[in-house]
């Protein structure tokens, strides 16, 4: 196994993107969960055709020359704003020379969804405008998922002598 830098590695993708060429990326990281999982799906990007606007998952390129994939929060006059769909923090402004791809679609558990699909519209609707409410909902998910872990099926319970 070969292993590059991951700047690079974007670079060359953001380069590709500006020639008019489509490119997708494995996930890495966990701001984008729980619509993303890292090392489990991919993204596939290209660069903005048209005006961008909430809900939009772009990738950019932080001043620090940090690459980042994230959701648009908010379109301001000064700028756009942009948060992590695990996040509650907001980022910005983040200036449009910056960003150089709009996710189009994405392998999600081993399936390709995009605009249309529940789970892509929920996320890019809804959960955008949930921002100052995720800590209760990551709470209470987390509940239901240690619930679902603590109840095994009846088929899967020993007797015990």
């Amino acid at each position: 196994m070969k292993t590059i830098d991951t700047r690079q590695y974007v670079q060359t993708l953001r380069e590709l993107t500006e020639q008019g060429k489509e490119v997708s990326m494995v996930v890495a990281g966990g701001s984008m969960s729980p619509f993303l999982v890292h090392q489990r799906d991919v993204i596939c990007f290209r660069r903005p055709d048209g005006p961008l606007k909430r809900g939009d998952m772009v990738f950019y390129q932080r001043v620090n020359g940090q690459f980042v994939m994230h959701r648009i929060w908010r379109v301001g006059k000064d700028g756009y704003y942009l948060v992590g769909d695990a996040q509650t923090d907001i980022e910005g402004p983040i200036h449009r020379n910056q960003i150089f791809g709009q996710v189009i679609r994405v392998k999600r558990k081993d399936r390709w969804i995009e605009s249309g699909d529940f789970w892509w519209d929920f996320f890019h609707n809804i959960w955008i405008r949930m921002v100052p409410f995720r800590p209760f909902a990551f709470r209470l998910y987390s509940i239901f998922k240690r619930r679902d872990r603590t109840e095994l099926p009846e088929s899967s319970k020993q007797d015990v002598d």
